[in-house]
């Protein structure tokens, strides 16, 4: 099967692009900055095309042959939607990197499509959300009954550019939580609260992660709410920006925002990368008040976006052939997944 890496001279694509060389795979690079697409196929001997999402024809063209997409461009409330069309009309797999809700939402809602089209839907293939949504899933299958989900992680290394952009959008979105089963609007900074790491005590806040979205569809639990950690400041400063809320969310406003991440964000260095960790912790209860915890140990974020990407991207080249519809990670990979990655260890 012909592949294709979309986004692969953004960030994470590329280092995706250059694991994958790195196996002997041989993906498409793909994009729209020709003089990068060109330049990182050079380097790695390997096959690229170069289109943009904004024609539609262009990109069923750019699709040709192509039985397998993993999209790394993002935000994804821009481009998963146009890629996921041409994917339907292609009949080709599509795998993504997104953690954002709206994304989520709408490639569930092409579930029936999928089938028709006969190929798989699986956004949020990295850190978003393949560690949350497996650890999730191995709650749900200790404590089957389970009523509500707490997620937290706490990353280091800091974000891509494609990362904070996605930020900027959410200041002005506020909040997620997803309570007796529907996915609400809260505040930003919704609740806070705190998880032990090697015995320090953590502060971290409510943020609008993908697994309030996608843990429902893996467990059926009907209340679930995302941590991450931050410095108490952080909490404080959200805290104030309520107010500000339909002015942070205003074009010219997020335009503004995002031409700064531009300029100063370029993500984690290797070294950087090499340093850091996550920590990601599980908490599920049922109605009687029984609690299971867990909490799992990851390389950097973007470190296990890239491998775990590339493994459910090794599951459709070689088989065997799934049924075609969405998937979360833990419903194609099953819960043990994120545990057979190179680093990730599990506590509880």
């Amino acid at each position: 099967m012909e592949w294709m890496i979309y986004g692969a001279n953004g960030y994470t694509g590329e280092l995706a692009a250059r694991e994958a060389a790195a196996r002997g795979l041989r993906p498409v690079l793909a994009g729209r900055n020709r003089e990068a697409v060109e330049a990182l196929a050079a380097e790695l001997g390997l096959p690229c095309r170069v289109f943009g999402l904004d024609d539609v024809q262009q990109v069923r063209q750019g699709l040709h042959d192509i039985g397998l997409v993993l999209h790394c461009a993002g935000p994804f409330s821009a481009t998963s939607a146009p890629m996921l069309e041409a994917c339907l009309a292609a009949r080709c797999h599509y795998l993504d990197i997104t953690g954002e809700i709206d994304v989520f939402a709408h490639c569930h809602a092409q579930d029936d499509r999928a089938i028709q089209a006969g190929i798989v839907v699986l956004p949020g293939a990295g850190f978003d959300v393949v560690p949350t949504d497996c650890l999730a899933a191995l709650l749900a299958r200790d404590l089957p009954d389970a009523t509500s989900l707490v997620l937290a992680f706490e990353a280091g290394g800091g974000p891509s550019p494609g990362t904070a952009k996605t930020s900027v959008e959410g200041l002005g979105k506020g909040g997620r939580a997803r309570i007796d089963g529907e996915v609400r609007r809260v505040p930003l900074a919704w609740k806070s609260r705190t998880f032990e790491r090697d015995g320090e005590a953590r502060c971290a806040m409510t943020i609008p992660w993908g697994d309030v979205y996608t843990a429902h569809v893996s467990t059926g639990i009907p209340n679930i709410e995302v941590y991450m950690g931050v410095p108490p400041a952080t909490v404080t400063r959200l805290r104030r920006l309520r107010v500000l809320g339909p002015v942070l969310g205003w074009g010219p406003v997020q335009a503004l925002l995002k031409k700064q991440v531009a300029k100063k964000v370029r993500g984690p260095s290797e070294q950087r990368r090499g340093k850091t960790g996550c920590v990601v912790w599980g908490e599920a209860r049922d109605g009687s008040g029984t609690e299971v915890r867990k909490i799992l140990r990851t390389p950097n974020g973007y470190a296990l976006t890239v491998t775990a990407s590339l493994g459910i991207v090794q599951r459709l080249l070689d088989g065997p052939e799934p049924q075609p519809g969405f998937y979360t990670p833990s419903l194609l990979m099953g819960a043990d997944y994120v545990l057979s990655l190179p680093g990730v260890s599990l506590e509880g």
